[in-house]
């Protein structure tokens, strides 16, 4: 802003009418790499982090321009009628001149995104590593900033200063809710953002008294919510289905774990992956081990039952009356060792690395699965497969305090 008010002031102090949209464009640019410098200068020379710098630059370039175009409406021969457009963007009143100029710097910048797509995306995610394989990070990051000023005049004519601001941030924002790939996001970005420009313009066309740079970003935000609620990546919904499953898998462990440990603390923990057990657990001992209630009990064996690994044992003792149990199938059997397996190993690395006594050592190792995220537990699991590790269940750590 304060570059198109500088050279709309240079323009009327040569004797021409300032509206000429080449200058206007070049001192945009001008202004435009100049902040791009300062923020620059003061994210690498000061401690402020790359979010403040920005701001400060921002702010202060904006309030400077505002002050421009106020000293313009009072010097002789000024009249600042039409640079407002620039705030608020004139989609409806553009020409054929404006269109060309648009094509020409989107072409250029799509093209220099497309040559350094690679050396970009590392700048992006791990700027010290780039640096230590030989990229000019420096020369690599002003390329950066200068294509996000060359997209930004180019939507100069379209919403203005402020709104495309919006368009940078919001495409993208909705495209990470659909992908984990840099290369599909910007795909998608690039689709949203289309797609809110078309019906954001006709909307504005359609309807009176409706401003088009605001209907393109009103369009754009509601794709934005819509990409948050159903994005296949990290929508709402997805990350709500896989929290539930997760938590599903999670009492399905316990359940199996609990029954699995109580037959073993049975047998002084002689019970191993090679020897199933036909024992039948009371469900007191469960309830006792794991805080449940009974609904949540009996709501985890239904689910067991029906996939086979547990089975409900009814039984008659004369001096307790009606009892009811639980017992292991062989399939089951096969998962409890599993999962016990796992959580020992747990147990033994968090005694042998992390220095924990093995009396609190059960708590920490049984909540590392609410602690790690979906896919990192999954991932883990996976690797754990892929390594077809045979050994049987280690011996629980307790059996060993407890031991002489």
């Amino acid at each position: 802003l304060p570059g198109i008010a500088a050279a709309f002031m240079i323009s009327v102090a040569n004797g021409g009418d300032g509206r000429s949209m080449i200058g206007l464009l070049t001192g945009a640019c001008i202004s435009g790499v100049l902040g791009m410098l300062a923020i620059l200068w003061l994210r690498r020379q000061t401690r402020l982090s790359e979010d403040a710098a920005m701001g400060i630059v921002l702010s202060v370039f904006f309030g400077g321009g505002v002050a421009l175009l106020g000293i313009i409406q009072q010097i002789d021969g000024g009249n600042a009628a039409g640079l407002e457009s620039f705030i608020y963007g004139k989609t409806a009143s553009m020409r054929a001149g404006d269109v060309w100029l648009i094509f020409f710097a989107s072409s250029l910048a799509i093209i220099l995104g497309l040559l350094h797509f690679k050396e970009l995306k590392l700048l992006c995610f791990d700027e010290a590593f780039a640096g230590s394989r030989g990229y000019p990070t420096v020369w690599l990051d002003i390329l950066l900033m200068f294509m996000v000023v060359l997209v930004t005049i180019v939507g100069l004519q379209a919403v203005g200063l402020i709104l495309m601001i919006a368009l940078l941030v919001i495409p993208a924002a909705a495209a990470r809710f659909w992908t984990d790939s840099l290369g599909r996001m910007a795909v998608y970005s690039t689709i949203i953002g289309m797609i809110g420009c078309v019906i954001g313009a006709m909307a504005s066309g359609i309807f009176a008294r409706l401003p088009s740079g605001a209907m393109i970003v009103l369009v754009c935000a509601a794709m934005f919510f819509v990409s948050m609620l159903v994005g296949r990546s990290r929508g709402v919904v997805v990350r709500v289905i896989r929290r539930r499953r997760l938590n599903r898998k999670i009492l399905r462990q316990h359940l199996l774990r609990a029954i699995y440990e109580t037959i073993e603390s049975s047998t002084n923990g002689a019970q191993s992956l090679s020897s199933p057990s036909s024992d039948v657990v009371a469900l007191s001992e469960i309830l006792r081990m794991r805080s449940w209630t009974p609904r949540q009990l009996t709501r985890e064996m239904n689910r067991g039952e029906d996939d086979d690994l547990v089975r409900r044992i009814v039984r008659h003792d004369d001096q307790k009356g009606l009892q009811v149990g639980v017992q292991l199938t062989g399939t089951g059997w096969v998962e409890a060792a599993r999962l016990t397996r796992q959580h020992r190993l747990w147990e033994m690395y968090l005694i042998e690395h992390a220095e924990l006594a093995p009396s609190k050592v059960d708590r920490d190792a049984d909540h590392i699965e609410h602690v790690l995220a979906p896919e990192i537990i999954d991932r883990l699991e996976e690797l754990l497969n892929q390594k077809r590790i045979h050994i049987e269940v280690p011996t629980s750590p307790h059996f060993e305090e407890a031991s002489p």
